[in-house]
């Protein structure tokens, strides 16, 4: 039961890291309004842009629009490895940081706490952060310079259109 929970979980988290900058990107801009305009009620701000989402494709977007974007047989295997071997890796850091997080939050635990070793576990902890995104940072650019830029900037295209009324976004139900 245990192990199936952590499953879960790394599976959401591999869904917010992946899906949260392209949900970013898909996002519209705010529209400011004008004194013609009657007010509207208040609106949450807006997470701000992913920084990346212009110039970097998630892999979802990329197989998700295989067809669209005229993804050759050899392009898809690649990326279908690239990805297996990612997700992999990623799986093992994610149980790698749940282990250096729980030594941290035992590190924390009593009332006097010994700062050296706080901090040397938190760096742990820290360093596979890193590896983590090191690693899907490697995977962008490894899928991205597979594409031509012509399925680039179909992608792009593809990110910047009004999204249909009425129709939920990837990662939406």
């Amino acid at each position: 039961m245990k192990r199936r929970s952590g499953i879960i979980i790394v599976i959401l988290g591999v869904s917010m890291l992946v899906g949260i900058p392209l949900l970013r990107a898909q996002q519209p801009p705010p529209q400011p309004a004008t004194p013609a305009t009657p007010p509207r009620a208040p609106v949450p701000p807006v997470p701000p842009m992913d920084p990346l989402g212009d110039v970097m494709f998630p892999p979802e977007m990329i197989m998700g629009h295989a067809r669209e974007i005229g993804l050759t047989d050899e392009q898809k295997a690649f990326m279908r490895g690239e990805i297996q071997k990612t997700t992999t890796r990623f799986l093992e850091l994610q149980w790698q940081l749940q282990d250096a997080m729980e030594a941290l939050h035992q590190t924390l635990k009593p009332n006097v706490i010994d700062e050296q070793q706080a901090l040397s576990q938190l760096d742990k902890v820290l360093d596979t952060e890193r590896q983590i995104k090191h690693l899907h940072f490697s995977l962008g650019i490894r899928l991205k310079n597979q594409l031509t830029p012509e399925q680039q900037g179909k992608l792009r295209g593809m990110r910047m259109a009004p999204w249909p009324e009425g129709q939920p976004r990837p990662g939406e139900q």
